[in-house]
């Protein structure tokens, strides 16, 4: 089935593709086949599947790369592929930069550092896309989504009418926001408003393993391209390239667990790393847990644990879904037998 229609700017045309294959367009490389597959380049076009498909069963699809198929997709696969970024407003000290849901994220990170915008260089290297980032909350190296994020518009699939949405709005919370929640399956991000540095960057070293990079490097006075520079070797040693080994970054999230229930936890296991989040909780990082559980580097035929990070489920080439599935929930079985403390899964599984 064909669309064509006539929009101010330029004449546009989508093509509806039947059984199309979502190997190369989940970071897992997972063959799952789309009943129907659509790609949208901009709103009107997203606007107009939405209405003329309004009964059909939908899934959206960004990135592709918190995502986990362990089957065809039985519906129509709508690729949110908006692209653009742009200043909004400025002033001396910040600058707000819109961009559309389809950037690259990676790439939107060093463009901004490029032209010294500060506050999102300690998320580099993260897979997927812009318009995918507030769903997660997504972080690294001691800064959040959240911390930037001014606001997002986003498409009711329902009445396509755009909304938007604010920070305090999204109730952001540790990989959380309302998208996940309330809002789930109710609304297409189409665009992201992040609030950044102009001068007198916050630049953030806390974490030992940057600093660690900056000083191999000896610097001593680092600014954003440094931090980036360092993040984006610190993944590159950790974490996989998509590209070459399929995977979803951090399979798991790292278990929050009351100080009550640590304290006898701890007593049985010292060695147990922790950081304090609050007066009463710990968090516990998930990948020390499945690396003591003993299954870091392990193998089950194509499916299996990434050799330098315990946290990194990998396809290493005919993996299905279901098989990396089961090796996930057999982690968690482990995990929790060993030490009484349950993992989540971090990644969309489908």
């Amino acid at each position: 089935m064909n669309l064509q229609f006539t929009t101010k700017k330029a004449l546009s045309f989508m093509e509806i593709l039947n059984h199309f294959s979502l190997k190369n367009y989940n970071t897992f490389g997972i063959e799952a086949k789309a009943k129907q597959f659509v790609a949208v380049h901009n709103l009107t076009e997203l606007k107009t599947i939405l209405e003329q498909h309004f009964s059909e069963k939908k899934f959206i699809l960004g990135g592709g790369s918190n995502m986990l198929l362990t089957q065809d997709i039985d519906a129509l696969v709508i690729h949110i592929d908006l692209k653009g970024k742009k200043i909004i407003k400025e002033n001396e000290d910040f600058v707000w930069i819109e961009s559309q849901a389809g950037e690259n994220w990676h790439e939107f990170v060093l463009w901004n550092i490029e032209q010294d915008f500060g506050g999102l260089e300690n998320m580099s290297l993260i897979p997927g896309n812009v318009g995918t980032t507030p769903v997660q909350n997504i972080g690294a190296y001691g800064t959040e989504i959240k911390d930037t994020f001014v606001s997002c518009d986003a498409m009711n699939i329902k009445t396509q009418q755009i909304k938007t949405f604010s920070n305090a709005e999204c109730n952001f919370g540790y990989r959380e926001s309302i998208f996940k929640h309330e809002a789930k399956d109710q609304y297409i991000i189409t665009s992201v408003v992040f609030k950044l540095t102009k001068r007198n960057h916050k630049i953030n070293t806390s974490y030992g393993d940057i600093l660690a990079e900056l000083e191999k490097n000896n610097i001593t006075n680092p600014g954003l391209k440094d931090v980036s520079n360092a993040v984006i070797a610190i993944r590159k040693s950790k974490l996989p390239d998509p590209k070459e080994l399929g995977n979803s970054g951090s399979f798991f999230k790292n278990p929050i667990v009351l100080k009550s229930d640590f304290e006898a936890i701890h007593k049985k296991f010292p060695d147990m790393k922790f950081y304090e989040v609050s007066e009463t909780e710990v968090k516990v990082p998930a990948g020390w847990l499945i690396e003591q559980a003993g299954f870091k580097g392990k193998r089950f035929g194509d499916a299996g644990i990434h050799k330098n990070q315990a946290l990194v489920l990998v396809n290493y080439g005919n993996a299905t879904g279901q098989e990396i599935l089961a090796v996930s929930r057999d982690i968690q079985k482990t995990v929790f037998e060993t030490f009484g403390i349950h993992i989540e899964a971090e990644v969309n599984v489908i």
